[in-house]
């Protein structure tokens, strides 16, 4: 697992505004890059490679849609998220045509704009692992496509749920797999009755990683699980 800094591309032409915002990401962790206006968005863009883009739509030389829109060109994988006074719904469509993540309207708490962020890498994340067909844990080999854990001679088949928990587990491996984020990728709904049958199949899981004692999964009380596991790259 990689554990270098997430690097945010942040463009705001308030300044102040935009050095809280900045100072609050590094906060949390992330490597933020403020730019005031588009135009030296795009430079910084070109010359670095970030992770996610937060743009504030109304800019000087060259406004966030535009931003957009140069950067589609180049690179259609990087999620974007939009800061706007503006509540127009055709302001709001134009940026979800641009390619938009989410879309997030002024005034907004600092902490609701972690959270989008958050959630929008975390979906990336999964479309990236989504379509993986081996996960090495520890000692074990976990093929997703034929639901096989397998450890030395010992194999286990799992369920269909066993299997997309684990698979959701390791793509988010040694770090927090956020509880509600679990229900509503495998279950559909983070009701009850759903939350109880996470908790059983979590309980499933143990008992079959059990032969590894370098790998266990923990629950982060009110937050949720976390596989903790040997570092492997890749």
């Amino acid at each position: 697992m990689n554990n270098d800094k997430m690097k945010i591309l942040l463009c705001e032409d308030d300044e102040n505004l935009g050095m809280l915002l900045r100072e609050y990401l590094q906060a949390k962790d992330y490597e933020t890059e403020l730019c005031t206006d588009g135009e030296a968005g795009y430079k910084a863009f070109q010359k670095d490679k970030f992770d996610i883009c937060v743009f504030d739509v109304m800019m000087p030389k060259k406004d966030g849609f535009t931003l957009a829109k140069d950067i589609r060109q180049n690179n259609a994988e990087v999620p974007i998220i939009f800061l706007t006074a503006k509540t127009l719904k055709e302001d709001i469509l134009e940026g979800f045509k641009l390619g938009a993540d989410d879309y997030l309207t002024k005034p907004f708490s600092m902490e609701e704009l972690t959270l989008r962020i958050e959630a929008v890498l975390r979906r990336v994340r999964g479309k990236k692992n989504r379509n993986r067909m081996f996960y090495q844990i520890g000692s074990f080999t976990f093929d997703t496509q034929k639901q096989i854990l397998a450890r030395g001679e010992s194999t286990t088949k799992l369920t269909t749920k066993e299997s997309e928990l684990l698979s959701l587990l390791c793509a988010h491996a040694n770090e927090i797999l956020q509880r509600d984020y679990a229900l509503k990728t495998i279950w559909i709904d983070d009701n009850y009755f759903n939350a109880r049958s996470m908790d059983v199949y979590i309980t499933k899981l143990r008992k079959h990683l059990k032969a590894d004692e370098n790998v266990e999964i923990i629950n982060i009380h009110g937050k949720g699980y976390k596989l903790i596991m040997p570092d492997v790259e890749g």
